[in-house]
């Protein structure tokens, strides 16, 4: 049977990177100079996979942080993350196995991230995942990141492909609405060790109705 996915896009953290723990110490860390912070429940429920600047206007609505701390607040969050990145950021087998057989079987490989471009391109050079590439997109690429659609539309559109050809591996409430929102076909993953060249070759068997030999 012929194959209809043609490209695999990933977002980065919690799904190739395991990052979630970096930007929830580092917000905090920068929010704590101010006497702020948020408790690890409210990241993971609340803010997980927003942009810092959502998260600061949020922060502002909900628990009256100052608008005028937004643009320090986000430049210190940005400098403790990339600390926690240098210091953290390390290859995993498992996705540097997958993408390489991915692109193997000819596969366009792109990532989608709601991280700034800095921290996109660092973790994914770090984790030895930036050559295997061939789009990749931060928040600071689209006029409205996740959960809107539009990073993952313009992926699609970049590649030259349909919805129906692209697979989309998300993790969160957030990422989920914008990839399920672009048409693609979503695979969700609950941590980094669920993406792996066996789940996304079952999830793109399942999706052409190939029976996977048990």
């Amino acid at each position: 049977m012929k194959n209809l996915i043609k490209a695999v896009i990933f977002d980065m953290d919690g799904v190739l990177i395991e990052a979630k723990d970096w930007h929830y110490e580092a917000l905090n860390k920068a929010l704590g100079v101010f006497g702020y912070e948020i408790s690890r429940y409210e990241h993971l429920i609340t803010y997980d996979g927003l942009p810092t600047t959502m998260k600061l206007e949020m922060l502002t609505r909900e628990k009256g942080l100052p608008g005028e701390l937004h643009d320090f607040i986000n430049e210190l969050k940005q400098k403790y993350t990339m600390e926690l990145v240098y210091y953290q950021c390390k290859p995993r087998f498992i996705h540097e196995y997958a993408l390489s057989k991915l692109k193997l079987e000819g596969y366009k490989i792109c990532c989608a991230s709601n991280s700034i471009r800095e921290s996109v391109d660092v973790m994914l050079s770090r984790s030895n995942l930036y050559d295997y590439m061939d789009i990749i997109f931060s928040a600071q690429d689209v006029n409205k990141p996740k959960p809107s659609s539009e990073m993952y539309d313009s992926i699609i559109l970049q590649l030259g492909l349909t919805p129906e050809q692209c697979l989309i591996v998300e993790d969160n409430e957030n990422g989920i609405i914008a990839a399920k929102a672009s048409g693609a076909h979503v695979m969700i993953v609950d941590d980094v060790n669920e993406t792996n060249i066996i789940n996304i070759k079952n999830k793109i068997n399942a999706i052409n109705n190939i029976e996977v030999p048990k």
